[in-house]
């Protein structure tokens, strides 16, 4: 893993709907290469998955958090 497989995976943690061609472009890659190192990412287990972060507030699910500490 490089510096721009980090740089990807730093855009992709903030916002994984972003478009090949402007993370490649934030990156200075080609869309093709971005995409190839992205999938290498997956394939290889260091991108798991991706997922939605939901607002609680919006789908009537207040926040609540139970903190425990000793």
């Amino acid at each position: 893993m490089d510096r721009i497989d980090r740089k990807l995976l730093n855009l992709l943690q903030r916002d994984a709907s972003r478009t090949n061609a402007d993370m490649a472009d934030e990156v200075g890659l080609s869309p093709s290469s971005c995409l190839r190192r992205i999938r290498r990412l997956r394939r290889t287990g260091v991108i798991q998955r991706i997922v939605a972060i939901l607002n609680p507030a919006t789908i009537g699910r207040p926040l609540r958090a139970l903190v425990t500490v000793e």
